[in-house]
């Protein structure tokens, strides 16, 4: 039963964005894709910055390894694993770096979401609704598997002092201001960003502990409470806001903040390198 609810409000969901349900739309894919080539536009840069470093680049992250990088820490974590060959394969992939022990460490994992079309449909004339009479399509929940994405990148960074995850964000489901876009007969219509049938921000910034996005919290904050030192990894959360769109320059240089912020949080493990000493 549960499944038939599922698939019928998926249908519905394709009956009022004409087809395109939020993260599969054509824009949704043109996003995934940018940020996949950025991603290697960025271990160049990188490779070119460092000569003296060693990067490589992966799609993805086993789960076997993210429970083997637990298990390291304590032996009853990682355990449980029931589909084996299963991966997490974040839109850009991961970037890693060789340290002087001969271990690659992860210094950036970057993801693209783009949900939302309202802003298109305004524009271009389109109602949308099971009787297509609605400015506005209630925002889906495709953003679900980012959660799941951090949070097991985050397990296999949990040794480390240091999250590299970005998010990039676009599409009116991420406004963090109110727009008004005009339909071809000249009727203005205002988007509410706080709205809560459209904002998917909220569900977001779960992932950074509600800290300020547009941010690097590359390093990992430690906040005290009873006298205890607590560890929080946030992703590093970007949106453009205003329902524009990413160019590949402003992301490659915020791909290049966290990553060589990373970096930094590793100096002393690439210590060897950097200095030629052996």
């Amino acid at each position: 039963m549960a499944k038939k609810n599922q698939s019928n409000r998926l249908t519905l969901q394709q009956k009022e964005g004409h087809g395109v349900i939020g993260i599969f739309g054509d824009d949704a894919k043109k996003h995934d894709v940018l940020v996949n080539e950025i991603s290697q536009r960025a271990i160049t840069e990188l490779e070119k910055e460092y000569p003296k470093l060693s990067f490589r680049y992966r799609k993805s992250v086993s789960k076997s390894e993210i429970n083997k990088a637990l298990q390291e820490i304590d032996k009853e974590l990682g355990q449980t694993l029931f589909v084996y060959d299963s991966n997490i394969k974040p839109d850009g992939g991961l970037i890693e770096v060789k340290d002087d022990n001969n271990n690659w460490r992860v210094i950036l994992v970057s993801e693209a979401k783009h949900q939302g079309k309202d802003i298109e449909n305004i524009r271009n004339g389109i109602k949308v609704g099971v009787k297509n009479d609605q400015d506005f399509m209630v925002a889906g929940n495709a953003i679900e598997r980012s959660h799941k994405n951090i949070t097991e990148i985050a397990n296999f960074m949990l040794k480390e002092a240091y999250f590299p995850y970005v998010l990039f964000l676009e599409g009116s489901n991420f406004l963090t201001e109110n727009i008004t876009v005009t339909r071809p007969n000249g009727e203005a219509i205002t988007i509410n960003y706080n709205t809560g049938s459209l904002n998917r921000l909220d569900r977001l910034t779960a992932a950074n502990y509600g800290m300020p996005i547009n941010t690097n919290l590359c390093k990992n904050k430690f906040v005290k409470n009873n006298n205890r030192m607590i560890m929080l990894q946030a992703a590093s959360i970007y949106t453009q806001g205003n329902g524009g769109h990413w160019d590949e320059d402003s992301m490659l240089k915020i791909m290049l903040e966290v990553a060589k912020t990373s970096i930094q949080m590793l100096a002393k493990d690439l210590f060897n390198q950097l200095t030629d000493k052996k």
